[in-house]
């Protein structure tokens, strides 16, 4: 993977991956909530895919991601919980399974920063809290067929 980023003017600076291209407009959105940002989309798509892979369908999905960063520079991250909060038409232990299958094999993002970020959890499957403040454990993964993925590929 490659991407190239230029400045443009201002706090404007333009990234182009092998895709595409997009404007960075600092200080309306920052790179740390693009970074943010990606971290959640990366395991946001598996959380779609892995079910619609199984046979199974996601809806009303939303991740929150709240972070603890350092006071003094680098102000790194810390601490990150995400909250995991869809419907389906799964059971809660299979829905549970969607879930940790990104987090623990295959988010990149998540398994970028796992060594140096502590991450905790919290999944609420049809209105319901089925794991809760759980931290998760380097190393390890929970393996599920992706079958083929139609976008975002990580």
């Amino acid at each position: 993977m490659k991407v190239v980023v230029t400045h443009k003017d201002g706090m404007k600076f333009e990234a182009k991956t092998e895709k595409n291209s997009f404007i960075i407009d600092c200080p309306e959105i920052s790179p740390i909530e693009y970074f943010l940002s990606g971290i959640i989309t990366c395991s946001a798509t598996d959380v779609v895919m892995i079910p619609k892979n199984q046979g199974k369908t996601v809806k009303n999905l939303s991740i929150e991601g709240d972070v603890v960063r350092n006071d003094d520079f680098p102000r790194k991250f810390n601490t990150l919980h995400l909250t995991y909060s869809f419907d389906s038409d799964a059971d809660d232990t299979m829905a549970a399974r969607f879930v940790m299958a990104s987090l623990e094999t295959y988010c990149s993002t998540i398994n970028t920063i796992r060594d140096s970020v502590k991450i905790s959890y919290t999944i609420i499957h049809n209105g319901k809290i089925i794991r809760e403040n759980e931290s998760m454990i380097s190393g390890g993964g929970t393996k599920i067929d992706m079958g083929e993925i139609e976008s975002c590929p990580q």
